[in-house]
């Protein structure tokens, strides 16, 4: 059964789910894995905010983007879903560009229109296959760069590699600083990246880097499940993620913490060892930046269940969904899944307990700002990070 909740802009995608592209508005989507979604009386096509006709300012706001010929966004395969709804929301086409492979796997980027002088962002995360998406941001970079294009800024909904930001053990590579490099290198002027694995990867660039976090629209969405916060606990599915998680409690009414506690015996290996906190009759909220096969938090639900809590919620930005992810998380562990877009999830692996939310709207508001030079004027962004 498919909801959309806090609609502004519609409009429909291949993917079958509906993407709300509103100004200043996520959208939020549930998915559907029996049947797409039917208009009974054809796909809206009015904003209405507050119940009341998107103003003048909208529109002009909206034409006055068109008429910005210096402003261009380009889509790499990554994620074109992603790239279309942040086009759609700051009132653009995205740029014609034309990217292959060849026989031999080269990838072959050319850019169907000028960019001479002007302020590039390209839109590409870094997900599986990760080596793949990487070289073809590079490349697309040195298109850009050749193309005497002003400003090129890298937009990086997911940043892969980025766990890989220390050495752990003896004789090991740090491939996050590794590919900071080479994206610098490449010819990028900017990054634009989101809830990266660890703040210290933002060091690693040699040039500016513009880190957003995609809370905002996972607390906007919890926000508006009206859970009592006398009943609201939010969960750490490990150490390492403890502020993260005291950061999302914080905005959720200051909600109490509990932690799992864990040893981890090999790479995508978890072992649940205890849980810090109290969780008896509540409603968990665990936090994490990053699905990979799930083991961390399928483990950590199922301790808090032992522990009594009465459901399980798991919040992340990042669904990489490494098998066995979609087993573990469909299998009635958790009351719901909320994820967002960074990541596109193919529809093979849609459940019912999953939702995804859209981070376009608040990417789309970095771009902008970061191509008018401008900070948090805005109060609804005041607090996203964006400087």
């Amino acid at each position: 059964m498919a909801s959309i909740l806090h609609s502004a802009f519609t409009y429909s995608t291949s993917l079958s789910f509906i993407c709300n592209c509103s100004k200043r508005n996520s959208f939020r989507v549930r998915c559907n894995v029996i049947e797409p979604l039917k208009y009974d009386n054809g796909p809206p096509c009015i904003s209405i905010l507050n119940n009341n006709l998107l103003d003048s300012k909208f529109h002009l706001g909206n034409t006055m983007i068109k008429n910005d010929t210096r402003l261009r966004i380009f889509s790499g395969t990554a994620n074109p879903a992603l790239s279309q709804e942040i086009a759609c929301y700051m009132g653009l086409d995205l740029g014609k560009i034309k990217i292959k492979r060849f026989a031999d796997g080269e990838i072959y980027v050319q850019l169907q229109e000028s960019v001479r002088g002007c302020d590039v962002f390209l839109v590409q995360p870094t997900c599986p296959p990760a080596n793949e998406n990487i070289m073809e941001l590079l490349v697309m970079i040195d298109a850009c760069r050749r193309a005497s294009a002003k400003n090129i800024t890298a937009v990086i909904p997911y940043f892969g590699y980025a766990r890989a930001d220390r050495k752990t053990q003896g004789r090991e590579s740090i491939a996050a600083k590794l590919v900071a490099n080479l994206i610098t290198e490449a010819g990028a002027n900017r990054v634009l990246a989101c809830d990266l694995h660890s703040g210290q990867s933002m060091g690693y660039f040699d040039i500016p880097v513009d880190h957003v976090y995609g809370q905002p629209v996972i607390l906007d969405y919890l926000a508006s499940k009206a859970i009592s916060s006398d009943d609201l606990v939010v969960v750490s599915p490990d150490v390492g993620g403890v502020a993260r998680a005291r950061a999302f409690a914080k905005k959720l009414s200051d909600a109490p913490l509990a932690i799992v506690d864990k040893r981890r015996q090999g790479h995508n290996v978890a072992e649940v060892m205890n849980l810090i906190g109290d969780v008896k009759g509540k409603v968990a909220v665990m936090v994490d930046d990053m699905i990979d096969t799930a083991g961390t938090i399928s483990k950590g639900a199922a301790l808090l269940h032992q522990e009594g809590a009465r459901e399980v919620y798991a919040c992340s930005t990042h669904a990489v969904f490494s098998a066995p992810a979609i087993e573990r998380l469909s299998s009635g562990l958790f009351q719901e899944v909320i994820i967002t877009n960074t990541i596109p999830v193919s529809e093979r692996n849609y459940f019912p307990q999953l939702t995804i939310l859209s981070v376009a709207n608040l990417l789309g508001e970095t771009i902008w700002r970061v191509h008018d030079d401008c900070s948090d004027g805005y109060e609804p962004y005041s607090s996203l990070g964006i400087d």
